[in-house]
């Protein structure tokens, strides 16, 4: 799909502050407020806009401790596991991956207490688990990006 560079800059500005009016993004875009809200309901639409939510903080909501939990599984396990997966709310983001292990798992807990119940309770008990591998995030570098910025600089 070929985005225009007036799209990837609508899509730069509601990445910074979803928050902002359509005449406040029409402005800074070059457009008048009916076509600007066209173009971003066709964005919403065709699914490169898939919806808007508060930026969080983790530790402000009492997760002091977060980490990285790289899991195998056994092969014939994975719809189980991936339905246990997107249903555990401490469980924040979820790939499958190549490599040593089948899943990287960004978990989170309010403590190491709280981290060793859930990685011995519920993450090692989770549907075919056969190993998991913690390591502990200690400070964000980088948290997130824009992708509309990724875009430009990938020359896409």
């Amino acid at each position: 799909m070929t985005i225009s560079e007036i799209d990837r800059r609508i899509i730069g500005l509601l990445e910074r502050d979803a928050r902002m009016s359509f005449a406040e993004l029409a402005e800074t875009v070059g457009l008048s407020k009916t076509p600007c809200w066209n173009r971003v309901k066709a964005l919403e639409a065709e699914g490169l806009i898939r919806g808007y939510r508060a930026a969080v903080d983790p530790a402000g909501m009492g997760f002091g401790i977060e980490a990285l939990v790289q899991v195998s599984i056994r092969p014939e396990m994975f719809e189980p596991f991936e339905r246990e997966v997107r249903a555990h709310p401490l469980v924040r983001r979820a790939h499958a991956t190549t490599g040593e292990a089948d899943y990287l798992l960004h978990i989170m807990a309010a403590d190491m207490a709280a981290l060793d119940r859930l990685l011995r309770m519920e993450i090692s008990q989770l549907p075919g688990v056969t190993r998991t591998v913690t390591a502990m995030i200690t400070r964000d570098i980088k948290s997130e990006n824009s992708l509309s910025e990724a875009h430009r600089h990938a020359g896409l």
